[in-house]
């Protein structure tokens, strides 16, 4: 059965332009860190056909660290304090471009709230800024969240979160919250007060708790990490104009190869490739996580797992080889339950208007969003939550590249799927364009979030 659809410096710098890039995984712009500092980068040239020579981090003005490579992966460690860095790369051709971070780093750990400030006026929906550290698990955060009056709102994976969070007026007991990979928590109570006329009340606003709300969920949301890996994937091909599954499918080839060291950030990316003579065709990865044919040993075969969940966050890092001949490139999370089917289809439409498409699920027809696809050669770190209302409809809430985040809030309703169809599943799709030109991305570090 398959749950699917059709689908600064002490040197003069150049400024980095469009066809050239550094394009940094960590450490996030604007972070607070522990002396320890992990730089990861990558860095593309179009205007030099010999390519990148090398790749370096300044940390205040002083060189600090230099790799003969297109890829950078270092730690560093940062004395006490606010740190301008910069992680630059050198062409063979004289050239080069660079990427600023401003980090703090600190001798604590814990959770760092930039804002709002404890016992702050604010308006809504409120700005939620901060980071945190941790010296009790190697492996580091795995992600944060914030919790308004005892209710769990928004979850962001990883050390920094940046959230626009809605409140109501009068005073709301907030809570921002870490969740690391060995199973500790920690967290910061901050009360923050809208004043009232700034935001419309709630038909019935309940009276907030005296006291700082606990978390009521101390272990979290549950993360399953490094999707990339896993062994179940299933693949298909769609030829036009009827885009039927086919496998094999005339006039379409496609590969996949996991355990790709290089270009990799974690050390265990996995390649996807596609070409043919059919224009237009496409090839669907699917990862059934949850549920039937679950490739982490999660069936559910009670039925109790799959109906408590409210909250989905697709996260991966995407390395794009050729995005000129890269006509869609789609990510997708689906739930089936009860006869009900919700997919969460997110797509790249770059060939075809350059903006981001989330799909009706009524009318399975793409939807245009005001955002525009910012996807990029070389890495790209992407990240989509979605929320399933009470009444199984769907809300697209965010897309977040590179660190810019584009608040979609549309709301769609489910449609029917047959009884037995009972999953989640995980999904990756490349579309060819008008030549299916052959084409290759690799996906890393893919995880999905679920509470």
């Amino acid at each position: 059965m398959k749950f699917l659809l059709p689908s600064l410096m002490a040197v003069a710098l150049i400024p980095a332009a469009t066809w050239a890039s550094v394009t940094v995984s960590s450490p996030g712009n604007g972070q607070t860190l522990t002396p320890t500092v992990h730089y990861v980068g990558t860095a593309t040239t179009t205007t030099c056909s010999k390519g990148v020579a090398s790749m370096g981090v300044y940390v205040d003005d002083k060189l600090l660290y230099v790799v003969n490579s297109t890829e950078l992966n270092t730690t560093l460690t940062l004395t006490p304090g606010a740190h301008n860095t910069v992680m630059q790369e050198w062409d063979y051709c004289g050239g080069s471009t660079f990427t600023s971070l401003n980090v703090a780093v600190t001798g604590n750990t814990g959770i760092f709230i930039t804002s709002p400030a404890n016992n702050s006026k604010v308006s809504s929906p409120a700005s939620y800024v901060a980071t945190a550290t941790t010296s009790s698990c190697a492996e580091g955060i795995a992600s944060m969240g914030v919790y308004v009056n005892n209710k769990l709102i928004t979850v962001q994976n990883g050390s920094i979160l940046n959230a626009q969070i809605p409140l109501t007026a009068g005073q709301n007991n907030t809570v921002v919250q870490e969740w690391d990979h060995c199973g500790g928590s920690t967290y910061v109570p901050v009360t923050v007060t809208v004043p009232v006329g700034t935001t419309p009340a709630p038909p019935t606003s309940p009276t907030p708790p005296t006291a700082p709300p606990t978390p009521t969920d101390p272990s979290g949301p549950s993360v399953l990490s490094n999707l990339q890996t896993d062994k179940g994937w299933e693949d298909w091909g769609q030829l036009p104009p009827n885009y039927v599954d086919c496998n094999p499918c005339s006039g379409l080839e496609w590969e996949t190869q996991p355990g790709i060291t290089s270009p990799s950030l974690s050390g265990d990316a996995t390649r996807y490739s596609t070409s043919g003579t059919v224009p237009y065709a496409v090839v669907l990865w699917v990862d059934p996580v949850i549920g039937s044919y679950s490739t982490h040993n999660l069936p559910d075969t009670k039925h109790t797992l799959i109906p408590s969940l409210h909250n989905f966050t697709y996260d991966t890092d995407l390395y794009i080889t050729n995005f000129n001949v890269t006509a869609v490139l789609e990510f997708d999370v689906s739930m089936y339950m009860n006869g009900v089917g919700m997919f969460f289809g997110t797509q790249c439409n770059h060939l075809n208007g350059g903006e981001w498409d989330i799909l009706n699920n009524v009318t399975q027809h793409w939807s245009a969003t005001p955002t525009a696809c910012s996807l990029v050669n070389g890495w790209n770190h992407l990240t989509l939550q979605f929320q399933r209302n009470a009444d199984n409809s769907l809300v697209y809430q965010t897309i977040t590249v590179n660190g810019v985040t584009a608040n979609i809030d549309q709301t769609f309703a489910p449609f029917t799927v047959p009884n037995d169809w009972y999953g989640i599943t995980v999904n990756y799709q490349m579309d060819g364009d008008s030549k299916q030109s052959a084409n290759t991305t690799y996906l890393d570090n893919l995880s999905l979030t679920y509470f």
